[in-house]
């Protein structure tokens, strides 16, 4: 009986290790870049080379920027970004828009409506998964729950377009208060559109005051589409994020999305020491 017990305490003792471990082992994510802001400057032949030769697996192009991944491209334009993506074995994961969907007038709602869904045409024809949109906060004059049910209530329209185009929205965590999971989530539960998910966001938000990402997590984890990580080397808990993601079956990308830019040379160095970090968080 002591044996038996001296093992049982000995297998309890490893037990909360146990996930961290597993998830080390089954990794079936790979790391991405967020043309924003390190690739800000760069154009696609550019993205697609660094990416490569930095081991990054697929890009999520960031509207504004100098690749010209826009609405505004022509069907030939769009075939030829497809085909430079489908050489350059990089996936193009979709685009990342700026539409939001919180202000108080709702003609401003209704045309950020309508921008998604020239995003939504665009990504479609380009092979994309989806379309990042996000709430950037609350409108003067409107409460949290107000806000968080109007956002919700305007993605159901941006998701139909969506799953009519056979992609998927990406609600990025972010804005002031909506950046809270807890609204995050009341965003999901309003809109409540099996296309339409969440871009974790990875910010200072997310943790408790013992720096956990536990309960976050837990919230908005079966909403995960996508997932952005920002400064690899800070102290938040990429390693607990990681081997959560793997816990859940994530099998997408986390996406670089560091605020600063770079000239090339320095960027593709960069990108080199962020993905080498990425492999010694993820035991890849």
């Amino acid at each position: 009986m002591s044996i038996t017990r001296r093992a049982f305490l000995a297998a309890a003792a490893v037990a909360p290790l146990a996930p961290s471990l597993r998830a080390a082992e089954a990794v079936k994510f790979k790391p991405g870049l967020v043309t924003y802001n390190v690739a800000k400057g760069w154009d696609l032949p550019t993205i697609l080379q660094i990416c490569k030769s930095a081991g990054l697996a697929a890009v999520e192009c960031r509207t504004t920027h100098k690749h010209g991944v826009e609405p505004s491209l022509s069907a030939d334009a769009r075939k030829s970004i497809k085909s430079q993506f489908a050489d350059s074995g990089i996936v193009f994961w979709g685009c990342g828009s700026a539409c939001e969907f919180h202000s108080a007038d709702p003609k401003e709602v209704k045309k950020n409506i309508e921008q998604a869904k020239q995003f939504i045409r665009l990504s479609a024809d380009l092979g994309g998964r989806g379309v990042k949109v996000r709430p950037n906060g609350v409108a003067k004059g409107k409460t949290a729950e107000q806000a968080c049910d109007q956002i919700g209530k305007a993605l159901i329209e941006v998701g139909n377009a969506a799953a009519d185009a056979g992609i998927e929205i990406c609600v990025e965590v972010h804005g002031s208060v909506t950046q809270e999971p807890k609204n995050m989530k009341a965003i999901m539960d309003a809109c409540g559109h099996k296309n339409v998910g969440v871009t974790w966001n990875s910010n200072k938000t997310d943790q408790d005051k013992n720096g956990s990402i536990a309960a976050s997590f837990d919230l908005l984890k079966s909403h995960i589409r996508s997932c952005h990580i920002t400064d690899i080397s800070s102290k938040y808990p990429y390693r607990d994020l990681f081997a959560r993601l793997t816990g859940i079956g994530y099998d997408r990308y986390t996406m670089c999305e560091v605020g600063q830019s770079y000239e090339p040379a320095a960027g593709e160095a960069f990108l080199k020491q962020y993905v080498a970090k990425w492999k010694e968080l993820t035991g890849v």
